[in-house]
């Protein structure tokens, strides 16, 4: 599984927001989204920096 830190969700319409924005990669799959540690959690061979694109995209910040 992968991680990426996400600033600025702060309800579950941003944690629904950002499991849509990330079902939409190719080959991504168990999507898991931690509103309380700010994470999102991810398997399949996934080019990191698509993720971070399709997250920002929809108004959030990947933090390194």
């Amino acid at each position: 599984m992968s991680t990426v830190k996400i600033k600025g969700m702060s309800c579950n319409h941003c944690v629904n927001s950002v499991r849509e924005a990330l079902a939409k990669i190719p080959d991504i799959k168990d999507i898991t989204i931690d509103l309380e540690a700010g994470e999102a959690k991810y398997a399949g061979e996934v080019d990191p920096e698509s993720v971070k694109q399709a997250i920002a995209a929809i108004g959030f910040e990947v933090v390194d």
